[in-house]
């Protein structure tokens, strides 16, 4: 397949919105009725900040359910992180130590910009332009830095692209918006070296959050697999969490590997749901109970989580719908056991 270059969100025409604005540098599309910001994307597609829907969950919080998923499913799957018990029960541990809040916030969104994204990512890139914003104004104290890893596949016109820190908001919109999609070529993509790039941005260390949120719908090449568990390695010995989102068409691998960088790093694992009626079908993930949110409400609630030391539920003006049958944010199984949702 020869290269498409579509450029999402940043290139549509005027006459697709209302307003257009320019904020801080940052490219966007604004409709006038309610500000939020848009862009149009393939095949005339318009992307809008709030449109997307996610569930999360916590697989330290499932600690045993955890285990039996990654012990039943990374044997048979070729590429699967080769994560130790030692390292996994490591991490479990310190996610039940209590934690202070923060107060700097540095957040990299990495993000597969390949064909098999097509279909998401104009709404994508609204979703993190208007959540820069958002994530200032709510923390206006914390000196927030946003960095950007865009990565394609080998044959592409990259394979990874990194755009460091930047306290600037609309600076980070524009090197988002601005991204080129590429074929990718065939399905597993550039995650390995990615994520790599990403654990050398210039993170700061003291009294400050570092939150990686992955956004992805394809696995690493099997081939990576050292590579890619050394990078998951090294975010957890520098305190990074990551917060995988999980986009339409992920397969078994890439659920089994987000899972693994989430509970390995203290993040959660986030994954788009079929509710927002956006892009292709997503799949059922691998957990037995959950809540449905905007994937901004989810974001913004993985932040406040993590610049308070304090997990916040969903309210429930947030609530779209369950997964599972969870009573007072548990699910208990066929078995008797029980399973916490948030």
């Amino acid at each position: 397949m020869t290269q498409r270059t579509v450029l999402f969100a940043a290139l549509a025409t005027l006459t697709a919105c209302s307003d257009y604005s320019v904020s801080g540098g940052g490219r966007g599309y604004t409709d006038a009725s309610d500000g939020a910001m848009s862009g149009e994307g393939p095949d005339g597609q318009t992307g809008e900040a709030g449109a997307l829907t996610a569930g999360a969950w916590d697989d330290n919080a499932n600690y045993d359910l955890f285990t039996d998923f990654f012990d039943t499913t990374a044997p048979n799957l070729e590429g699967a992180p080769t994560l130790t018990q030692q390292e996994r029960d490591a991490a479990y541990e310190r996610a039940q130590q209590a934690t202070d809040g923060r107060q700097r916030l540095d957040i990299a969104v990495v993000l597969d910009v390949t064909g098999s994204m097509y279909d998401e990512h104009a709404w994508l890139a609204a979703e993190f332009s208007a959540l820069a914003e958002r994530i200032d104004a709510t923390y206006p104290d914390a000196d927030s830095r946003w960095a950007l890893v865009a990565y394609g596949d080998q044959g592409d016109a990259f394979v990874t692209e990194v755009h460091d820190f930047t306290p600037n908001a609309g600076r980070f919109n524009t090197s988002l918006t601005n991204q080129e999609m590429a074929s990718g070529g065939d399905y597993p993509e550039a995650a390995a070296p990615a994520l790599e790039d990403t654990m050398k941005l210039d993170w700061r260390r003291r009294n400050t959050a570092r939150l990686v949120f992955w956004v992805a719908d394809a696995p690493h090449h099997a081939s990576a697999e050292s590579q890619l568990t050394q990078a998951l390695r090294k975010a957890a010995d520098d305190d990074i969490h990551i917060y995988p989102i999980a986009a339409s068409g992920t397969d078994e691998l890439t659920e089994l590997t987000m899972r693994a960088s989430a509970q390995l790093t203290l993040g959660r694992y986030l994954f788009l749901t079929d509710d927002s009626g956006i892009g292709g079908t997503h799949a059922e993930p691998t957990v037995p109970c959950y809540f449905v949110t905007k994937l901004d409400d989810a974001i913004t609630r993985m932040v406040d989580v993590e610049m308070t030391g304090t997990y916040r539920e969903p309210s429930s003006d947030e609530l779209i719908r369950t997964g599972g049958d969870p009573t007072d944010g548990r699910c208990t199984l066929a078995d008797e056991s029980v399973v916490v949702a948030f």
